[in-house]
């Protein structure tokens, strides 16, 4: 379920970007500077949820335990 919720979120950064281009060209730039920087939070909190902990589950699946080192 959170692959959901990661692809919206993801659509939500391509949507808000676009939304952000259109209203810096009518002038509106304090409008789009701040679409573009909820954009990046929104960017970021997927960034963090997808990066994996040591032997642990993630949105993208479960990273296996690491090998033992060769002596």
């Amino acid at each position: 379920m959170a692959d959901w919720f990661l692809s919206i979120a993801m659509l939500a950064v391509i949507a808000l970007l676009l939304g952000a281009a259109a209203l810096w060209r009518r002038g509106e730039r304090r409008k789009g500077v701040l679409m573009a920087v909820a954009a990046l939070v929104i960017a970021g909190n997927v960034a963090i949820s997808l990066i994996p902990v040591p032997a642990g589950p993630t949105p993208a699946g479960t990273v296996p335990a690491p090998a033992p080192a060769p002596t």
